[in-house]
C-alpha cells in the first residue's frame, strides 16, 4: 500500500493507492482513515483501489478549521481522483463515506461510473437524528468518554450481536473500534458528525444521471435499512442491496468478503 499526500490551497490530503487496474475508490465513514479499507483493496488485487484520510481524522491537514460540510468532504475527492486516478470512477462509501458517494454523484458525476453507499442514510430523522445530535452536544459541552467506555459503546453500535456474543469474533473486531475511539479527538469527531446530521440529498438524487446502489445491513443499528431505503428509492437509478447478519462495520474483519462479492456483483453489470 502507498501513502502519499496531495496538496491544494486549503487542505492536505493524505491518501492511499494500491495495485493497478480500473479505479475503486473507497470513501471512509467518520472517525476512520484511508488504511483502514486495507481488507477490501487486498479483495480487489484487479482494481487500483485509492483511498484517503477525510479532514478530521488521521494524517491529512486541514489549513481550514470546521465547520465542514460534505459538500467539502467531495470537493477533497474530487481533487483527489483528478489528480491521482483516471475517471470516471467506481466511488465506494460506508456512513459518511456513503453520504460523500451521493454528493459526488450529484457534483461531479462527469467523475464518477456508478457509486455505491453502504450503511447510509437520506435526511436524518427520528431515533438516528436525536442519538447522533446527543453525542455531538456530549462532545461539544466537553466531555470526553474513557477509552474502555468508547470501546463497549461504540462496538454496539458497529458490530452486531452474533460478534459481541462470540469472544473469538470479538476479539477479532475489537481493534477496529478501539482505533477509531479509544483517543478520538472529541472536536474533531463532532465536526464529522454535524456535516453527517446536516447532510441530505433526497431533493437532488432524483435528478442524479449515475446509478447509485444502496446496501444496507439488516442489524445495522446506526443507519437502519429502512433509512437506507429511502435514498435508493429518491435516486432516478437507484438500486437497493440487503445483506443479512451485518451491522454497520460488519465488511471490517467480520464479514469482509460477503461485502467485496456483492461489490463485484454491482461493478460486473457496468
Amino acid at each position: 500500500m502507498k501513502h502519499s499526500t496531495l496538496k491544494t490551497s486549503n487542505v492536505a490530503i493524505h491518501y492511499v493507492q494500491q495495485s493497478s487496474g480500473p479505479d475503486l475508490v473507497w470513501c471512509p465513514g467518520g472517525d476512520q482513515t484511508g488504511e483502514e479499507w486495507e481488507e477490501q483493496f487486498n479483495l480487489f488485487p484487479d482494481f487500483r483501489c485509492t483511498s484517503f484520510d477525510p479532514r478530521g481524522a488521521g494524517k491529512t491537514i486541514s489549513y481550514q478549521n470546521p465547520p465542514w460540510s460534505i459538500n467539502t468532504y467531495a470537493n477533497d475527492l474530487a481533487n483527489l481522483i483528478q489528480n491521482v486516478c483516471n475517471p470516471p470512477v467506481v466511488v465506494i462509501g460506508l456512513s459518511m463515506g456513503a453520504l460523500i458517494v451521493q454528493e459526488m454523484l450529484i457534483k461531479y458525476p462527469e467523475l464518477c461510473k456508478i457509486g455505491i453507499a453502504m450503511g447510509t442514510s437520506g435526511k436524518k430523522t427520528g431515533f438516528i437524528h436525536e442519538w447522533e445530535e446527543a453525542e455531538i452536544n456530549f462532545r461539544n459541552n466537553g466531555h470526553q468518554l474513557p477509552s474502555d467506555f468508547s470501546l463497549v459503546h461504540y462496538a454496539l453500535l458497529m458490530y452486531p450481536s452474533e460478534v459481541l456474543g462470540d469472544d473469538k469474533l470479538w476479539d477479532k473486531c475489537k481493534p477496529i473500534v478501539s482505533k477509531a475511539y479509544s483517543n478520538r479527538d472529541s472536536d474533531m469527531l463532532s465536526a464529522q458528525w454535524q456535516a453527517c446530521l446536516e447532510y441530505s440529498a433526497l431533493d437532488e438524487l432524483s435528478d442524479c444521471k449515475r446509478p447509485l446502489h444502496v446496501i444496507a445491513f439488516d442489524q445495522d443499528m446506526q443507519t437502519p435499512p429502512a433509512k437506507a431505503k429511502l435514498v435508493s428509492d429518491a435516486s432516478a437509478d437507484g438500486h437497493f442491496h440487503l445483506l443479512t447478519g451485518m451491522g454497520h462495520c460488519s465488511l471490517f474483519r467480520h464479514k469482509p468478503k460477503l461485502v467485496s462479492n456483492k461489490i463485484r456483483e454491482i461493478i460486473s453489470i457496468y
